[in-house]
């Protein structure tokens, strides 16, 4: 079993910077994967951005040239630098760790973009 904790949400103004992180520890495996996913209320969780453990990443295309993700394999810590932040951005960030044998999510951090 893998645990997270994120950490970095918070209310910011449009066009503002956050910086999310997220903590794994457990039983992690050296080839994973660590990602952020977000939910608006009424909406479904979408991928955010993920990043393997040998570098590799992906990102949805509405983040795409704003945010940036990425990691620290010796402290098996994510982190999502978001910048350009827009309304339609609001949503409860979780973390995600997966490998072969399991997938855990965090609790979830709320990022809210707003004047």
């Amino acid at each position: 079993q893998v645990q997270l904790v994120e950490s970095g949400g918070g209310l910011v103004q449009p066009g503002g910077s956050l910086r999310l992180s997220c903590a794994a520890s457990g039983n992690i495996f050296s080839i994973n994967t660590m990602g952020w996913y977000r939910q608006a209320p009424g909406k479904q969780r979408e991928l955010v951005a993920r990043i393997r453990s040998g570098g590799s990443t992906n990102y949805a295309d509405s983040v795409k040239g704003r945010f940036t993700i990425s990691r620290d394999n010796a402290k098996n810590t994510v982190y999502l630098q978001m910048n350009s932040l827009k309304p339609e951005d609001t949503a409860v960030y979780l973390c995600d760790y997966s490998d072969y044998r399991q997938r855990s999510w965090g609790q979830g951090t709320q990022v809210t973009v707003s004047s």
